[in-house]
């Protein structure tokens, strides 16, 4: 009896042995640290990854590419491995020398992307930054509950709209629509110029119910704001929950965005990096980011794989001359900058 005992009690401890193991898998081989915008990289693909690979990913997540960089910055050098920055933050941190150059032997997949997306003025050569997804900040206007006509950024500032918008929490974007509403550069730098701006600017504060960069599609979907200027995929998540509200690409051009993958200086984990690079640059990953967060996708292989229900549906398959006809942000001089800061703190105060 104590033999027989002894054994299933040595079975046991194997298999839980064998099970702890298996929990602990995806930390076999070492740790990744990732800061990713909020509610853009599908969870689902993340553990997709870590299960191939036996990589541990610890996750968090940013608003704007101004958290991004002031993180970067108040952060000892090394504390992540992966980031993705925006157009013209990958500018200025390349500027900075802030990003290591990407192995491109290790990525594999980098050929499944567009050449469209590759190449752009930020990083010519790509040496630092792969695209992600892309998209616009465009218009949200629920139908049922807003008479007036809206075509452009300019109609958001018509005063009829009191108290009904949701906007980006996202001072160059606000600042970049402020100015596409006037007929000027989202990159203006002309201080006479910028004093219009910021005039017009601060006509809109009475419009604005909420500041909302990380779920501004739930002030929408509840209702509680009728308008938005927010981006292009929180658009479509509001329509497939809401049917009164539809998505309006502004006459005035487009704010455009490219989030890209990048790798900062100083990363302690840089070949789990390239790795996680190159999966997400895989058709199936692609594939299930673009499910969950139905953003412009410059993945071509992936496009293949996409179901009609994204392909023809231009809320989330941006059209491509809502992309020719906008403008992308740029990383401005500090003078500029600061300027712009101030013009954001007189429009939330």
């Amino acid at each position: 009896m104590k033999k027989r005992l002894l054994g299933v009690i040595t079975t046991v401890m194997a298999l839980a042995l064998m099970t702890g193991c298996g929990s602990s898998k995806t930390a076999d081989n070492g740790e990744l640290n990732v800061f990713v915008w909020t509610e853009y990289v599908s969870e689902s693909a993340i553990k997709d990854f870590e299960d191939e690979f036996g990589v541990k990913c610890n996750v968090s997540t940013y608003s704007s590419n101004e958290d991004l960089l002031a993180k970067l910055k108040s952060e000892a050098e090394g504390t992540y491995d992966v980031i993705l920055p925006s157009d013209y933050a990958v500018e200025y941190l390349i500027e900075q020398g802030k990003l290591q150059e990407l192995d491109k032997e290790a990525l594999t997949n980098l050929s499944n992307i567009d050449s469209a997306y590759l190449g752009e003025p930020f990083d010519p050569d790509n040496t630092y930054s792969v695209p992600y997804e892309g998209g616009v900040a465009c218009i949200a206007v629920n139908k049922s509950k807003v008479d007036k006509e809206i075509k452009s950024y300019a109609d958001l500032f018509d005063p009829s709209l009191k108290g009904q918008l949701v906007v980006l929490d996202d001072y160059r974007a606000v600042i970049g629509i402020t100015e596409r509403s006037m007929g000027l550069s989202m990159n203006e730098t002309d201080s006479a110029k910028l004093d219009e701006v910021e005039e017009k600017l601060l006509s809109l504060k009475d419009n604005v119910k909420l500041y909302d960069s990380d779920s501004p599609k739930s002030a929408l979907i509840a209702g509680d704001c009728t308008v938005g200027m927010v981006w292009s995929a929180e658009i479509a998540l509001s329509m497939d929950e809401n049917p009164d509200i539809e998505i309006i690409y502004p006459e005035d051009g487009a704010y455009v965005f490219l989030d890209n993958w990048c790798v900062p200086t100083g990363a302690k984990n840089y070949d789990n990096a390239m790795k996680f690079i190159n999966y997400m640059l895989s058709a199936e990953a692609a594939k299930t980011n673009i499910e969950d967060f139905p953003y412009l996708c410059p993945n071509k292989e992936a496009l293949k794989l996409m179901g009609d229900d994204y392909v023809n549906n231009t809320a989330k398959n941006v059209p491509s001359d809502v992309i020719a006809n906008g403008e992308f942000i740029k990383y401005l001089d500090t003078e500029t900058m600061g300027r712009l800061d101030d013009m954001w703190t007189k429009l939330k105060n």
